[in-house]
């Protein structure tokens, strides 16, 4: 059956944009190099800048350079020619986008730039355009068609110049070893931010009558009413000085109960802990990563116990506090 002539369209769509950022990325040289020293080297402050939905693309690559270690700042040319321009100054980089390179608001502005020494780092489908000719560093973001049905609506140019911006970002935030801890100071918020900075020991429940321990010689009896009035589903097996010596879950229970059978009441912790639990975290680690460690297991594990450097046991921390923390 032939498929519904709108979804035709618009795989082709998906297809023509798809096409021209693999063309763009086989356009790239030297002059790709260039921008990103010149992003790299600069000592005073980088700017993006462009019109209608350039600027709209340029707003985004300005806050992904600030979000990715180089802060940068949106400048609107038809702003800049009422005062604006005061933020510009000597040293600063510009990344100028606009596909005809001949955008009059963009053009208008140029004398001032250029005047101030700025550098500007051209995004253009034209290497014969006036703001090509008038940039340090041209980048070719040049497309064969737009995917607007009357080839007129800016489409798969700004998806070309967008993904070309990414391009510039990303590669110079390799250049500058931007780690995931740095990223994780500029996004505090959300999802995003709490699974970057959220630690173990931010949500783990702590205190002795949150925490269910025992003692090696610990009857099961009341190993089961630990672990029902704590309600932690598994109890710490510690030493006088608070050492961990092992876990006891359910899973031990029952693969005690398979050994010992009605004998079973009669052991203690020492016989049926696990003295080698499966996961063991500690109150620094990202609490992401402690999720991932717990779940990403042939067998995942829902508790783990949280000791310290000295392998102190300090608490207990279960998947269900993970999840509530919003992980």
């Amino acid at each position: 059956m032939d498929l519904d002539p709108r979804l035709n369209f618009a795989r082709e769509a998906l297809s023509v944009e798809a096409h021209a950022i693999l063309r763009c990325a086989d356009l790239l040289d030297d002059r790709f190099l260039r921008a990103v020293d010149l992003l790299n080297d600069c000592t005073g402050k980088v700017l993006t800048t462009g019109v209608g939905k350039s600027g709209i693309a340029a707003r985004k690559i300005a806050a992904t350079l600030t979000s990715t270690g180089c802060p940068a700042v949106y400048l609107h040319p038809s702003e800049a020619m009422h005062g604006d321009l005061g933020i510009v100054a000597d040293r600063d980089v510009i990344v100028a986008l606009s596909h005809s390179g001949e955008s009059e608001e963009l053009l208008a502005i140029l004398p001032a730039l250029l005047a101030r020494d700025a550098k500007i780092v051209a995004i253009v489908g034209s290497a014969n355009s006036t703001l090509a000719q008038k940039a340090a560093v041209v980048l070719d973001a040049s497309i064969e068609r737009e995917v607007c049905p009357l080839n007129l609506a800016p489409t798969t140019s700004v998806v070309v110049a967008m993904a070309l911006g990414d391009a510039l970002a990303m590669t110079l935030q390799k250049r500058r070893g931007f780690r995931a801890e740095d990223y994780a100071r500029n996004h505090p918020g959300g999802r995003l931010g709490r699974r970057l900075t959220l630690r173990v020991r931010d949500i783990m429940p702590v205190g002795p009558d949150v925490l269910p321990a025992v003692a090696l010689s610990t009857r099961l009896m009341d190993v089961l009413c630990e672990i029902s009035a704590k309600a932690m589903g598994a109890a710490c097996v510690i030493s006088p000085e608070g050492v961990l010596l092992g876990l006891i879950t359910d899973n031990d229970i029952r693969r005690g109960i398979q050994r010992a059978g009605a004998d079973l009441l009669s052991c203690t912790a020492e016989e049926i802990m696990n003295s080698s639990p499966a996961v063991v975290i500690h109150p620094d680690q990202i609490a992401y990563e402690a999720l991932r460690c717990m779940e990403d297991r042939p067998r995942p594990v829902s508790v783990a116990p949280v000791v310290d450097d000295h392998n102190i046991c300090l608490g207990m921390l279960r998947v269900h506090d993970l999840l509530r923390a919003g992980l």
